[in-house]
This record gives C-alpha cells, sequence and structure tokens, in this order.
C-alpha cells in the first residue's frame, strides 16, 4: 500500500470534497481518500504509488481545482 498526501486549492465546501473523492477514486488501484476542506490536504491510499500528472487531471476533472504539491 501507497499513502500520499496531496495539497489542492480551489476547495470550498462538502461538495467539493465528494467531486475530488469520486475524480480520485476512479484511478486505477485507489483504495481510499481523505480530503480535509479547510487545510487543502488530501490523502490517497492506493495499491501503489500514483503518477502526479493522474492525480493532477484527476483533480482538474473534478472541478476548478488544483493540484498544487504532493
Amino acid at each position: 500500500m501507497s499513502e500520499t498526501t496531496y495539497t489542492v486549492t480551489g476547495m470550498t465546501c462538502g461538495h467539493c470534497a465528494d467531486a475530488i473523492t469520486k475524480e480520485l477514486s476512479d484511478l486505477p488501484g485507489v483504495r481510499k481518500v481523505d480530503v480535509d476542506v479547510p487545510s487543502g490536504r488530501v490523502t490517497v491510499t492506493s495499491d501503489s504509488p500514483l503518477a502526479t500528472e493522474d492525480v493532477r487531471a484527476a483533480v482538474v476533472e473534478a472541478g476548478e481545482y488544483e493540484l498544487v504539491a504532493s
């Protein structure tokens, strides 16, 4: 298992967290997604490390959010 924490900007509410969770959960191998809206931290647990560009694409697909750090 791999656990990585990312920082995502643009999240303001539970709907934002739900959108991010849904898109990241669709990535192959993702087992769990934890989103903390106030801090912008998103922790992803997956079978193996994810490519940052795949995570970035999922975050963008979720809405007007941006992956700023990993």
